[in-house]
């Protein structure tokens, strides 16, 4: 992260100070001045000792609460539970067990408390947002009402007296003034162990949770004990500053661990700033000085309060840190950098894998990873059936096949994100099912994803460093700086150079190009130095020189590690690939090499349809027949769509009559639903018109698409499986009968769809996929419809239920025009009129659809190798 101009809000990893002013701008500079100068500075403004004090005490509470809120990213409702027990625990271990002892309740109640947070947090980060956060309060509530009920033990509402402040070295603390700066003491030193922390491997660990949970289990990072030790970690350092509050006013009432308390800490940190590490110190400074400022005024400060707070998470979201940040912006602005892609240096012309990916290869003969009849089911829908697969060693495998085939699910189980319902994993002979997701990359199956996965807001650096760190046996070290470790800066270079990613280090991963992306989480996953590496299609949105110099990345890498791929551009697929696998409705279809799965005519069954004339439609009566004069009820025009900085849609064109079928064909990937969703608002096309009977609609929110007579059938139904079918129809069509297009009843519903009459008290959710299908397409149609898009209607239909939502669909052009996606060709071309074939985000082939219905080589010609 680049550099604040406010010093409190350094940023947690920075360069080691070299000059004065880069002294200035550290945090722990600024804290020492502060709470060196606080005495004088409160003075001032009419404020004690004690109360500055009582500022220090929370300063220090603020940094601890922020290790696990700022830094890990999970929000506690509860640490004034660990700042009360500390209080209590040093007021009676001092009354009871230590009389006259300053420091053995101190470090008594801070021991303690480590292992009441060790118990509580062992129980509740089994879940996570929400559940967690509430779970904290339940425990905070349960503590308050012991303390508050205890009385023989805690004294109850009357609290605990009787607490003294004894010499130490000779010193007197019990003056006010002598306290403060041993407590400014014990804050700062607190503070530079927390600093320490936050830079180390082990807290940069907590920051990679907080940016990205999921990918630190798939480097390799233990997440549930790392959470853990964030949490016993910030409630140590809460619960200390309780201990001290305890000595400073020689009393422990019960508000000390009230709940109202923890929503005051929660409130500290946002003010001031989460993600800068003095931003909580400051937040809690504003907070208590405003609270005895205004509380001087009014008794209701906490209406201001709550007013100023409403303001910093609307208008200030990084708190009091980032306003100042602004401020200083607008007369000392930063200097301008290049785009994140454009410091990369030049990458090198060939690809040199570094050694420590040269794993030496055993020679057995035996395959390195296998599925043994591998099966997932996703409630009643079968992801992956009976699987088997043995992936050969020293080899780069291509897995392809349909959307919905299985192919993603099948990288899932066999990386460990999800466990299989049947069968096993085997990798180089040991049983992998069943075992956590970090144990495969540790192991040595890595892996990439099919949307990048990153650390999105740290730099390109940091995130290959913290893939890097996973195996390193350093990586719970709490003081030793991250970016100083000789061994995982050495290998964090070697990977970055090969990478070609020399340059760009600086540079937040959130901020790279598309291409920039994917070789990033690559070189993440080859720094847990892998034998086995999984690419779930790896190429999807590059530009064609990209694709290029990717195929020799994974050319090279082939020759060290067993490389497997999921790959929808089919002839980069077949041009790279020693071994090919067919997956089709979660089954194996044909497995061999590239030649013997190009010829297989259940392969090409599957891609090029079987070319009969099928079920075609009846043609209809001349006057309703669109000619190429009509005018479109829908045109595209120029379309330009991104998914982030992938280019998806190029100049993509498309007219679509009245009475037509309009058939979208390609391959996967090729982009036909995000041709839809641009229709749709759901991905706003960057450039191009997008017109509906005249008027554009490029760019409108989803909602005044519908509106507009848009209905919209998405792949996999949506619909409301809790809500019965009258509802769901009820619900489709409840903002759209005041557009234009055609008005439906129920009565014109159930002439093309019969059966839902019915099922109309029925829950969508249990209905038979058939069932849900037309459901679906009627919800779409009950309100005003000019047009309807659907996006592969027969996906796991059954033969016989797919005749009749095909006779449904062939007989609804004649009321409303269709624009369809599906992979079934021998349907979709029945049905259609004409058809636009995209390959790569591009329109490649425009025409009627009979011939490719009736011409078997033609249709190869046009759509397949």
């Amino acid at each position: 992260m680049s550099g604040p101009a406010n010093p409190a809000g350094a940023p947690a990893v920075a360069p080691a100070p070299a000059t004065a002013a880069a002294w200035l701008r550290h945090p722990l500079v600024w804290l020492g001045l502060g709470l060196a100068l606080m005495p004088q500075i409160v003075g001032i403004v009419g404020m004690t000792e004690v109360a500055a004090t009582k500022l220090a005490i929370f300063a220090l509470v603020g940094i601890g609460y922020n290790v696990l809120l700022g830094y890990t990213g999970l929000v506690s409702f509860g640490h004034s539970m660990f700042f009360g027990f500390a209080a209590y625990a040093t007021a009676l271990l001092q009354i009871h067990v230590f009389p006259g002892s300053f420091w053995l309740p101190l470090v008594g109640a801070v021991v303690l408390v480590g292992l009441l947070s060790l118990v509580i947090g062992f129980l509740i980060l089994r879940r996570r947002g929400v559940y967690f956060s509430l779970l904290t309060l339940a425990f905070t509530s349960m503590m308050f009402y012991v303390i508050y009920r205890w009385t023989e033990f805690t004294g109850g509402e009357d609290g605990l007296r009787g607490l003294t402040r004894p010499h130490f070295l000779g010193i007197d603390i019990d003056d006010s003034l002598t306290f403060y700066y041993l407590v400014a003491a014990i804050v700062f030193a607190c503070a530079v162990f927390l600093w320490r922390l936050i830079n180390s491997p082990l807290g940069r660990s907590f920051v990679a949770i907080r940016e990205n949970e999921q990918r630190c289990g798939f480097v390799g990072y233990r997440v549930k004990l790392l959470k853990l030790l964030s949490f016993v970690t910030s409630a140590v350092f809460v619960g200390l500053g309780g201990a001290l509050y305890a000595m400073l006013f020689y009393i422990v009432t019960p508000d000390v661990a009230h709940v109202t308390l923890s929503g005051e800490i929660l409130a500290m940190a946002v003010v001031g700033g989460t993600r800068a590490f003095l931003g909580p110190a400051v937040g809690a400074v504003f907070y208590i000085v405003f609270q005895d400022w205004l509380s001087a005024y009014t008794a209701t400060w906490q209406l201001w309060f709550g007013l100023v707070f409403i303001g910093f998470v609307l208008f200030s979201p990084d708190g009091l840190i980032g306003a100042v940040r602004r401020v200083i912006g607008l007369w000392r602005p930063e200097a301008a950098q290049l785009a994140a892609m454009a410091a990369r240096a030049k990458p090198p012309a060939t690809w040199q894998v570094p050694a420590l990916f040269h794993a030496p290869a055993r020679g057995d003969g035996s395959p390195i990873l296998s599925a043994k009849n591998l099966t997932k089911h996703f409630g009643a829908f079968t992801a992956v059936d009976s699987v088997d697969l043995e992936i050969p060693e020293g080899r780069l495998s291509v897995i392809i096949g349909p959307n919905g085939a299985g192919k993603t699910t099948l990288f899932n189980l066999m990386s460990g994100m999800f466990p299989p319902d049947q069968g096993g994993i085997l990798y180089l002979g040991q049983r992998m099912d069943g075992r956590p997701t970090r144990d495969f990359p540790l192991a040595g199956v890595s892996r990439s994803f099919q949307i990048v996965n990153l650390f999105e807001a740290l730099t390109v650096e940091e995130n290959i460093r913290l893939a890097v760190q996973a195996r390193h046996a350093g990586r719970f070290d709490p003081l030793r700086r991250a970016d100083r470790v000789p061994e995982v800066v050495r290998e964090t270079r070697e990977i970055i150079g090969f990478m070609g990613l020399g340059g760009m280090e600086p540079a937040h991963a959130a901020d790279l190009s598309g291409g920039g992306k994917r070789l990033l989480e690559i070189a993440m996953a080859l720094a847990t130095r892998p034998r086995v590496l999984l690419l779930d299609e790896p190429m999807a949105g590059l530009a064609a020189a990209e694709r290029d110099r990717f195929a020799g990345l994974v050319r090279a890498l082939a020759d060290h590690v067993t490389v497997v791929m999921i790959e929808h551009d089919m002839d980069r697929a077949f041009e790279l690939a020693e071994h090919v696998t067919v997956m089709h409705d979660g089954r194996i279809l044909a497995d061999g090499t590239p030649e013997e799965v190009r010829h297989n005519a259940r392969v090409q069954e599957i891609y090029l349809g079987h070319g009969a004339a099928g079920s075609k439609r009846a043609a209809l009566p001349a006057h309703l027949a669109p000619s190429a004069d009509t005018e479109p009820a829908l045109r595209l025009e120029g379309v330009n769509t991104f998914y982030g900085t992938s280019h998806i849609l190029h100049d993509v064109h498309l007219a679509l009559r009245p009475g037509e079928i309009v058939g979208l064909l390609g391959r996967n990937g090729a982009g036909k639903s995000t041709t839809i969703k641009s229709i749709m608002g759901l991905a706003p096309p960057r450039a191009g018109d997008i017109v509906l009977a005249g008027e554009p609609i490029a760019g409108l929110k989803p909602e005044r698409v519908a509106r507009r007579g848009v209905g919209y059938v998405p792949q996999g139904r949506r619909l409301f499986g809790n809500l019965s079918v009258a509802e769901n129809l009820e619900l489709g069509g409840m903002q759209r009968r005041r557009g234009e297009g055609t008005a439906w009843t129920r009565e014109q519903m159930f002439a093309y769809f019969p059966k839902i009459e019915r099922l109309l008290d029925r829950r969508a959710g249990v209905l038979s996929g058939g069932e849900q299908q037309m459901v679906a397409i009627a919800r779409a149609l009950s309100g005003n419809v000019r047009i309807l898009l659907l996006d592969e209607p027969f996906e796991g239909l059954a033969p016989a239920v797919v005749d009749e939502v095909f006779d449904a669909v062939s007989r609804l052009r004649e009321v409303v025009p269709i624009l369809i996606v599906e992979h079934d060709l021998d349907r979709v071309l029945a049905l259609s009129d004409r058809v636009y074939v995209l390959d790569r985000g591009t329109v490649t082939h425009e025409g009627p659809a009979e011939p490719l219905l009736t011409d078997q080589d033609y249709r190869r010609k046009i759509l397949w190798l």
